[in-house]
């Protein structure tokens, strides 16, 4: 009998990401086996992101891609899934212009999904289940993970910010922290298991615990998974300015394998902007943080969104927010040109920016960005750093690549027997988002 296959198609961040680890984990847990190619598979998934509407139109795109896969081979399964199911207008369009989609579930039911497909299976008929609030986490989803040696680990679901240029507090729902036991039990297996490095996963990790009664924030969770005897580096995303504590910046100064780098979104370098984003904090607040992470740990990168052209933005708002980035001198950003999302309140702030006022302001700002980059990565020119090799470089495949404890791309000369390591790496070039090296030998690196 021919195996059964399955190909996921995943948009959008990290949490996404490990979304389709768990789908994948949950077909594989039904003798489904991955398919390289979409046309070939059996179960064909999109796993969708609402943040940016560039990834609203890939969506769209792909879904129009598959009616030919669906005419030829009415039996195959399409199904789409993830934060824009959540969006009533969304489901319904793909109801009236992709009828060849037999699946639609959202972001609050994923551990259903093997019952859906054993439905549809069954019964053949097309099947929308997206629920529109959030029931209790499920623990203990199969994951097949995308690398051996580092995981993704979610620790809180949802949002409690309302930002007014966001969706995801829609779609994904309010704040619910794990349990603080479960976590360390799925961290000490993982370890045991080959995983040297931890990405903790949440829209705001710094929340992790405020809606619980066990008086565990995350501070605390990460001086626990620092005591795991395996994991070799702590990484997490994502983290708000506001709820960033003076116990969590100590944590870097304490901490021996939490991760020497920070995403810490500011999205605009204006009070008044901030104000109307409803990030709920200003500009002197970030730079007190930026201040404070620095004295904590002096070499620590510093990474960050930022938006342009948010309603209401002029040109001395655009100007305030170049002079953070000179003031910070971040290592790197996501950079986002503002762009209209359906739900959100500033869907319907009257001041938007002129596209090509946004588009001008945005180069500017790139370009500003990149400098610093190239400058921040030339200071690491002849450094020793420690480097987890991940793979083949993308850019030449004779060489290898990896990230540094400060999150630097790093492509160098090694053998494939050092990938899933951590090995020592001298720095000999920099360019603008990348650093070049070579691995230094246990001999050389002994003398």
């Amino acid at each position: 009998m021919d195996k059964k296959t399955y190909h996921i198609t995943t948009f959008g961040c990290q949490m996404n990401e490990h979304d389709s680890e768990k789908l994948a984990g949950m077909l594989e847990a039904m003798d489904y086996i991955e398919s390289p190619d979409r046309p070939n598979a059996n179960v064909i998934i999109i796993n969708t992101c609402s943040v940016r509407e560039h990834a609203d139109e890939r969506f769209f795109g792909t879904l129009g891609q598959l009616k030919k896969i669906k005419l030829e081979n009415p039996d195959k399964i399409i199904a789409v899934c993830g934060c824009m199911m959540q969006q009533q207008h969304v489901v319904d369009r793909i109801k009236s212009k992709f009828p060849w989609v037999d699946l639609i579930f959202g972001t609050h039911n994923i551990h259903e999904f093997p019952a859906l497909i054993e439905n549809l299976n069954n019964e053949r008929l097309k099947l929308i289940n997206v629920w529109s609030e959030n029931g209790e986490i499920v623990e203990g989803l199969p994951a097949k993970r995308k690398y051996d040696f580092k995981a993704f680990v979610n620790i809180i679901y949802g949002c409690n910010n309302y930002c007014t240029y966001c969706i995801v507090p829609f779609t994904r729902g309010r704040e619910r922290s794990r349990d603080p036991i479960e976590i360390i039990n799925e961290i000490k297996t993982l370890a045991k298991g080959g995983v040297k490095e931890i990405i903790l996963l949440g829209q705001n990790v710094n929340s992790f615990g405020s809606e619980s009664s066990d008086n565990m924030d995350f501070a605390d969770l990460l001086y626990q998974i620092d005591q795991i005897n395996g994991i070799e580096r702590i990484r997490f995303m994502t983290s708000h300015p506001k709820d960033l504590s003076d116990k969590l910046i100590h944590a870097y100064a304490e901490c021996k394998n939490l991760s020497n780098h920070i995403h810490l979104p500011v999205q605009s370098g204006s009070t008044r902007i901030l104000k109307r984003m409803n990030r709920k904090y200003s500009r002197e607040d970030y730079l007190l943080l930026i201040r404070k992470l620095k004295e904590a740990s002096p070499d620590i990168a510093i990474t960050t969104d930022i938006i342009v052209g948010f309603p209401g933005e002029d040109d001395q708002d655009f100007e305030e927010t170049l002079d953070l980035v000179r003031t910070v001198g971040f290592d790197s950003a996501f950079t986002f040109i503002y762009s209209v999302r359906k739900g959100t309140p500033a869907e319907s702030f009257r001041d938007q920016v002129p596209e090509d006022v946004k588009h001008a302001r945005f180069n500017r700002l790139v370009d500003l960005l990149n400098e610093i980059s190239l400058e921040k990565n030339r200071l690491c020119f002849h450094k020793v750093m420690n480097v987890l090799v991940e793979g083949e470089s993308k850019s030449n495949q004779s060489m290898l690549t990896g990230r540094t404890d400060t999150n630097k791309l790093v492509n160098f000369s090694a053998s494939k027997d050092q990938i899933g390591k951590i090995i020592r790496v001298e720095i000999t070039d920099a360019k603008t988002f990348s650093l070049t090296g070579r691995s230094i030998p246990d001999e050389e690196h002994r003398l």
